[in-house]
């Protein structure tokens, strides 16, 4: 009983699958859409269905065959102090920039 409903099942899928193959038309009643303004002729359903280059990029995955040194960049400006970083003395801890020490800070609500 099982098996031939397993059967029917798969037979159901595969009539289910089967379809005409045509060339696309228009639907009953409607018309291709008009040419476009600066084109020679009217697009056929090929060339509407056509994906455009940009719609699919070709990849660029150059990987880097053997090390070369850098260009020379214009734009790549050291800082106008002269670039040094600030000096700590010896000894000392740097704290982490944007926190004060000994302040308390307000909350509302105490």
């Amino acid at each position: 009983m099982k098996c031939s409903r397993a059967w029917l099942v798969i037979l159901f899928g595969l009539v289910a699958g089967c379809g005409r193959v045509a060339d696309l038309q228009p639907a009953p009643g409607h018309a291709l859409p008009v040419k476009p303004m600066m084109a020679r002729s009217t697009p056929t359903p090929a060339d509407l269905l056509t994906l455009p280059p940009y719609a699919r990029p070709d990849r660029v995955d150059e990987i880097m065959k053997k090390s070369e040194p850098r260009r020379h960049d214009p734009f790549d400006l050291a800082p106008p102090s002269g670039g040094a970083a600030p000096a700590v003395p010896a000894g000392t801890v740097p704290e982490p920039a944007g926190q004060t020490t000994g302040t308390t800070i307000d909350t509302p609500g105490d």
